[in-house]
């Protein structure tokens, strides 16, 4: 099974949009993999560098509201993908993004702002980390030596989209 998690990315702004995740003069490449060196490219926040360790490393990104709003486009959750990140936790995601993340077998976990802030507590350690049990539906935040868990809500056919690998292993098996 894959597994979800790893070096956590802290992207402390609200309404990051999917031209910040990928932006739109890179959409006329041809495979997912061709997106990799462009990821989050043109986010502006003050210390982020998109070519950074920190960023090529990340296999998780915890941010505010309203991720992944603006255009519906899937190479958003794609560029992720092709760079490792196999969750994004969020307050809340624009409806389609948070959709293609599941679709692609990615999760996108919600969580309300008291419990975001407390993942951001986790930002200033070096070695801060998120572990995700989709199935369980609880992840593990860890850092400077503390570590705390969460539970999390997600849908059954959502989860089943993510456990499955995305919406086409998940056709594949059920089809």
């Amino acid at each position: 099974m894959k597994q979800f998690g790893g070096p956590a990315l802290f992207l402390d702004r609200s309404d990051i949009n999917t031209d910040e995740i990928i932006p739109a003069k890179y959409l006329t490449e041809i495979t997912k993999e061709d997106l990799k060196p462009y990821i989050l490219e043109d986010l502006k926040l003050p210390g982020f560098d998109p070519k950074g360790n920190k960023t090529l490393n990340a296999r998780v990104i915890v941010s505010r509201a309203n991720f992944g709003c603006g255009s519906s486009r899937e190479h958003a959750p794609w560029v992720f993908e092709v760079n490792g990140i196999t969750a994004v936790i969020a307050e809340s995601f624009a409806r389609i993004f948070r959709q293609n993340m599941f679709n692609c077998g990615m999760a996108a976990i919600e969580l309300p702002k008291d419990k975001i802030d407390l993942l951001f507590a986790y930002s200033s350690c070096a070695d801060a980390s998120v572990s995700v049990d989709v199935e369980k539906q609880t992840l593990t935040i860890s850092g400077g030596g503390k570590e705390e868990s969460l539970s999390f809500e997600v849908s059954p056919f959502d989860k089943a989209l993510v456990l499955a690998g995305g919406w086409v292993d998940y056709a594949d098996g059920k089809y």
